[in-house]
């Protein structure tokens, strides 16, 4: 039975390593070969050998030694999955690569969304209430873009007399913003690839909140093509947990089950009040980030510390025109062994930013974070980011507060009228706050910092970046005197061009500010 009343997921095999099953027990039996590499056909080649491989598969997955289960990688093409499943399972750990549709840049068509399995009445309400929000997404672009024009051209007063050319790029302004009316139900298509490991992980694990159903539908089918490939996959999984199973239930039933209320609103007054005006708050850090930095570098380079002082070895690791690994795009820094002495200093974010801007914020999956069951933040009144534009431009923030007071209200009447928090919140908007603690190392915050301070990055990750780069330049000078825009670092390490975002240059010389300099209007 299908439990959708849209069109469900669609899963396809697109890439695959075969015989992963065989793959897994080559490589753990090699590690004790004194014969050299075992090959596939070594452990199929009788049935001595397959008896030796099947043991050896048991035992090394019942004592979790799983490293084996990494090499065999299959790549997935996913359709008309939602955009929550996506942000609450997909993108929720490190282990997984995706290329996904972009909101920001690809227009969202009426249709396209999850419709969970409802009862008519309040089906009905849903479609409603989607397709609602998809006219005034429409809307929405019409009514920003003269501002995004007037906007852009006095960033950029000569393109003016070939506005022509630019209209498409002005339209995606457009549809970034607008897109935070949309609610987290609507559809995207991607390529994703995990190794077998992952998979396993997925089915084992696949009905957590906060997509159960979604979860179990999609994974169900990944495992089910690569069981078509290989056969032998099948003894390499275990039942999937239920939802009932789970930890979170447990512990989200205790204190949210029943009739309780009232704790949802509780935590987002404290969390809010928490974060002290911030949009990311640095709330954790390691005292001696920066002498602990300066001794590792002279670890790696074998100098005592009277030779070479903190200063000047963090300033090898840190200036871009010192350390040039930061002028190249391949983002070398993770195997040099010079930049990989920014593991060392750790910092620890809380932060607020929308859901959209979070399934972007969560692709850099080397600085993780703590991501809530969004029921559990669920209020019952609106609750949502503006994005700069709205705030700013009047006509907009007025369809846009109007929106949202309609769009809560359905919701509440849909759980009112019984339907479950799951099938309900696909229709939370993109606007709806997620509030997280996230942390990471200098060396993977270095480079998601300078990534998202230029200018052309989502807006909402821009300014956490700046607020994040700013509060550490307080405790820590040093390290983040050189953390800047992109621009800034290609231009201290020799590159040309400075920008290397080409056409979508944002039109003002970054490289020459300071971070407290930058702002954006556009």
């Amino acid at each position: 039975m299908i439990p959708f009343l849209s069109e469900p997921p669609v899963v396809a095999l697109t890439g695959v390593i075969e015989q992963p099953y065989n793959l897994a027990v080559a490589t753990a039996r090699t590690c004790y070969s004194s014969k050299g590499i075992v090959s596939l056909d070594d452990v199929t080649k009788d049935e001595k050998a397959i008896i030796l491989r099947d043991k050896i598969a048991r035992s090394t997955l019942q004592a979790g030694h799983l490293t084996t289960r990494q090499h065999a990688t299959f790549v997935f093409a996913l359709d008309k999955i939602s955009r929550q499943f996506i942000w609450s399972f997909l993108h929720s750990h490190p282990y997984y690569n995706s290329e996904q549709v972009s909101q920001r840049y690809v227009k969202v068509a009426r249709g396209h969304y999850t419709i969970p399995e409802l009862p008519q009445k309040q089906a009905d309400r849903y479609v409603a209430t989607v397709d609602t929000l998809i006219e005034q997404y429409n809307r929405m672009i019409e009514i920003l873009l003269p501002e995004i024009r007037k906007r852009f051209y006095k960033i950029f007063p000569q393109r003016e007399k070939v506005s022509e050319r630019y209209e498409t790029a002005l339209k995606k302004r457009g549809y970034e913003v607008a897109r935070y009316l949309l609610p987290v139900a609507i559809h995207a298509y991607m390529y994703h690839s995990v190794s077998a490991l992952t998979l396993m992980r997925y089915w084992r694990i696949c009905q957590l909140f906060d997509t159960p159903v979604e979860q179990r539908y999609v994974v169900e089918r990944m495992v089910a093509a690569v069981k078509a490939v290989d056969p032998e996959f099948e003894k390499e999984l275990k039942d999937p947990l239920s939802l009932e199973e789970t930890p979170e239930y447990i512990a989200y039933q205790q204190f949210h089950g029943g009739e309780k209320k009232g704790l949802a609103a509780e935590f987002v007054k404290e969390f809010d009040a928490g974060l002290e005006n911030h949009v990311s708050r640095l709330v954790d850090y390691k005292n001696g980030a920066e002498e602990t930095l300066a001794q590792s570098v002279r670890e790696v380079l074998g100098l005592p510390k009277n030779r070479f002082s903190d200063d000047d070895a963090i300033a090898l690791v840190l200036d871009p025109a010192k350390n040039s690994y930061f002028g190249d795009t391949l983002n070398l820094t993770t195997l040099s062994k010079l930049s990989r002495t920014m593991v060392h200093p750790h910092y620890t974010f809380q932060k607020k930013i929308s859901h959209t801007a979070d399934s972007q914020d969560q692709r850099h999956r080397m600085a993780p974070a703590s991501r809530p069951i969004l029921s559990g933040h669920y209020s019952g009144q609106p609750d949502y980011i503006l994005p700069l534009l709205v705030r700013e431009y009047e006509p907009a923030r007025e369809l846009f507060l109007e929106t949202m007071e309609t769009l809560f209200g359905e919701i509440n009447n849909l759980l009112d009228d019984g339907v479950s928090p799951e099938k309900a919140l696909y229709l939370l908007p993109n606007a709806f706050p997620i509030r997280f603690t996230e942390s990471g190392d200098l060396l993977n915050l270095h480079h998601k910092w300078r990534t998202r301070a230029c200018y052309d990055s989502q807006e909402e990750i821009f300014f956490a970046t700046i607020d994040e780069i700013q509060q550490v330049k307080k405790i820590h000078p040093r390290i983040a005197k050189h953390i800047l825009a992109p621009c800034y670092l290609r231009k201290q390490a020799g590159e040309t061009p400075y920008c290397p975002e080409g056409d979508r240059y944002c039109g003002i010389p970054v490289w020459k500010q300071t971070i407290e300099q930058y702002d954006r209007t556009l």
